[in-house]
């Protein structure tokens, strides 16, 4: 009974060693950190935090286009444009991260309509929309109208008559896809209804662009955005 009692208090003194000593046993070590959707530079590099900013030009050698039809070559053509994105969220994956598209601007735009001399503008309205990022087959984007109102485009063109302006909008969500070999994101005619403006105009606009890379302007050295 003694021995048995002696036994005890050595069991709980080693115990009380190893704690004061900062032991933990194997079965409380932390597991590995999970990656999430978005991280910077590569897969697996520093996460994406939520409030960084992004942004991405067109890619290189490529145009914004908004055509009358999806197979048309007839319409407004921009060389330049500019995406603009605040991070939401931006879980562990596999999932889904959300943004906030801030800005998307045009600029150096023609056009080849007929009647139409010079294109004067072409903006979007009712910003921000949502963004979504899923890491899923594909690396589908979803952009989305929010509550300021739908996706909306708006052509301001000089014509041979007059000054026309062009409003066209979404109805539904506007998909597209990322690509991590290039860090991209590309939409392919997407379709435009014509919402208001003159009968001169389409009655419906087709737009395509790829904008890359997308980079996280937050972070020192404008790092790559990758999809996990």
């Amino acid at each position: 009974m003694r021995l048995n009692r002696l036994t005890a208090v050595a069991s709980a003194a080693i115990t009380l060693a190893a704690l004061a000593l900062g032991a933990v046993p194997a079965s409380a070590a932390p597991g590995p950190v999970a990656t999430p959707v978005l991280t910077a530079g590569s897969a697996g590099g520093a996460p994406v935090a939520a409030g960084d900013a992004l942004a991405a030009p067109l890619a290189a050698n490529t145009r914004a286009t908004f055509y009358s039809t999806a197979t048309s070559t007839t319409g407004v053509t921009c060389a330049a444009s500019q995406l603009s994105a605040k991070v939401l969220g931006n879980p562990a994956a596999p999932g889904t991260a959300t943004e906030s598209l801030t800005g998307l601007t045009f600029g150096s735009c023609t056009s080849n309509i007929t009647g139409v001399t010079s294109v004067r503008s072409l903006t979007v309205g009712n910003l921000p929309y949502g963004l979504a990022v899923d890491d899923g087959p594909g690396l589908p984007v979803t952009l989305t109208g929010a509550a300021a109102g739908p996706i909306q485009a708006t052509a301001v063109l000089n014509s041979w008559f007059d000054t026309i302006t062009c409003t066209y909008q979404l109805s539904g969500a506007f998909t597209g896809n990322a690509d991590n070999a290039a860090h991209s994101l590309a939409f392919r005619t997407e379709h435009f209804a014509r919402s208001g403006g003159s009968s001169l105009c389409p009655a419906d606009g087709y737009f395509s662009a790829t904008y890359g890379p997308v980079t996280d302007t937050t972070l020192p050295g404008n790092p790559a955005v990758h999809v996990n």
